[in-house]
Parts: structure tokens; sequence; C-alpha cells
């Protein structure tokens, strides 16, 4: 069975390791091209799947526009078998159409739930205990095809996305490695999602990371959890922007202070108000400045305003 493996970054990396190191054919790689980064924006920057690709002496197509003809016909001309697509754009019916055996994805929810760009952000923010991978087979509407294979990952109460990300590309490279076995047996079925079961997980932008604190502290716990790493949690303190890097959450029912005030002893602690308790601040990192624990920036700085967003 040849493989053509499309993907971009560390967690399709993964899965293209573990393929390759399971003795699947991979015959090809398509991924993103090379773009100037880095300091300066003066580095050319490739995809972490393009590096390992190199490293593993695979072919390698990196098209700007995937209904490209040039593109199309050296896809052609690789003969696969099976598209396996893991963290890549949404390929048009040229393209998933292309194989005898169709085209598989790897996605980052238990579909039909969290569909979109942003699956394992939303699973967090909505403080989901349990999320999970799902693979499906390609068809024309945006994470809708028929599923082969899932496996249940947790959600830990302190997880962030970032820690439920490692996991979650650990876990779907070995699910995928199952599916692929499945389709080499040819002892499969598929089962059909219900569309009336389907949530979704649109593309998360900075401008949607700002915190509300008018909400459940629990919800304003998860959001910034779900934030960490990127884009990050954000608000204004001392009239700049403030991502708030990592915190914890105390109940408190009484709600005298209104959401949104600054409790602090201006040495080691701050805590923010919201509906039903506070967000105890343990890392912050101020426009312009770095990383800090909460201590090590009140002991710098001192809060002039009491109160989010004065």
């Amino acid at each position: 069975m040849k493989i053509v493996f499309f993907g971009t970054p560390e967690f399709a990396a993964t899965s293209l390791n573990v393929l390759i190191a399971e003795g699947f054919n991979v015959v090809g790689v398509v991924t993103a091209p090379d773009h100037m980064g880095g300091r300066g924006g003066k580095q050319l920057l490739q995809s972490e799947v393009k590096k390992l690709a190199i490293e593993k002496n695979l072919p390698v197509l990196q098209p700007e526009k995937l209904k490209n003809e040039t593109f199309i016909q050296n896809l052609a001309v690789l003969n696969a078998d099976i598209f396996v697509v893991v963290a890549f754009r949404m390929l048009p019916e040229i393209v998933w159409s292309m194989p005898p055996l169709g085209s598989y994805n790897l996605h980052g929810s238990l579909l039909p739930k969290y569909r979109g760009a942003a699956p394992i952000h939303w699973a967090v923010i909505n403080g989901e205990t349990e999320t999970g991978v799902t693979v499906f087979k390609l068809k024309h509407d945006i994470d809708t095809g028929d599923i082969l294979l899932q496996e249940k990952i947790p959600v830990l109460s302190n997880d962030t996305t970032g820690i439920v990300y490692e996991r979650m590309q650990h876990v779907g490279a070995k699910t995928l490695v199952k599916a692929l076995r499945l389709i080499q047996s040819g002892k499969y079925s598929f089962i059909r999602q219900n569309a009336d079961l389907a949530s979704h997980a649109p593309k998360i932008f900075h401008a949607d990371a700002e915190i509300n604190f008018d909400k459940d502290v629990e919800k304003v716990y998860n959001f910034i959890r779900g934030m960490n790493p990127f884009p990050g949690a954000w608000t204004i303190i001392n009239q700049k922007e403030c991502k708030i890097l990592s915190a914890s959450h105390e109940v408190d029912k009484e709600d005298i202070k209104l959401p949104g005030t600054i409790i602090t002893d201006h040495k080691k602690w701050m805590k923010i108000k919201t509906q039903g308790g506070f967000i105890v601040v343990s890392e912050l990192k101020m426009q312009g400045g770095k990383a800090l624990k909460t201590n090590e920036y009140l002991a710098g700085n001192k809060l002039t305003t009491l109160f989010i967003g004065y």
C-alpha cells in the first residue's frame, strides 16, 4: 500500500515518523511552502514535516495552490493507493478523490464533536473531561466524512491546550497506524456521523482570547487553560495588554467585589474577581515584556489600577 502523506506542523511530523517506523510505504509528502520568518523575518523556514521528509529521503511537494496543474501531475506520478492527511489545509476534490483507496484524515476530536480548525482549544475551553482523535474518510464538506476509527483521550482539570496537544499527537499517531492496518486487512467498516450531534471549533484569533471576567470562575479558568500556549488569554492591566499564562481558581459565592476587581498584597500574589470566585494569577506576560511569576512582576512594578481595563 503506497501512501502520500499530507501535513505541516510537529503534530503531523509525529504521525509521519511513526508510519515510517512501522514500515509503511510512504512514497511522498505534501507540505506547506517554505516561508520567511525568525528574527527579523530573514530566515527561510521549513515545516517540521518537510524536515523529517528530507531526513528520510522522501520526495516533497510544496504547492502554493492545491489545484495547480503541475502539482496534480506530480502527485499522480507518485501513484499512491491512499492519501493520509494530518494537520493540513482542506483538500479539493480533484486531490482527495485521486487514490483508489481514498483519502483519510486524522482529526483532533471525537467527531462529530468539534468540527473545525481548533478542536483541542475548544474542548479545553468548554471544560471537557474527555476528547480524542478520529480517523475518517474525506468527502466534500469539512470534517463530515464517515468514521473509520476513534480513540479517547482524558482531559485533566489542570491541562492546557498545549498539554493535550502533546498527549494527542502521540495517541493520534498510534491510532493512525491501527486505521491503516485495518485498511490493509480489508476487514473494516465505517460509522456515519450524526450531524445532529455536531459542534464547531472555529479557528481562534488574538481578539478571541480576551478574558471576560464577568463569567463564572470555572469558565474563566477553563478559558485561560484553553488559550495556553497560543494565542494566550489576555486582559488589560496598568493600561497594557497582559497575557495570563498560568493561573488557578478559587470559589467565592459572596460576590462582594465586582468582576474584574484586582486583589493583591502588592508583593507576592494577585487575584482577579469573577462571578462566583477568583482567578489566582501565577504567571503573566505584559505586552513587550517577558514571562514573569506574579511575585517577580509585583516586585518590579506597581499596580496603578485595581480594576481590569482601567
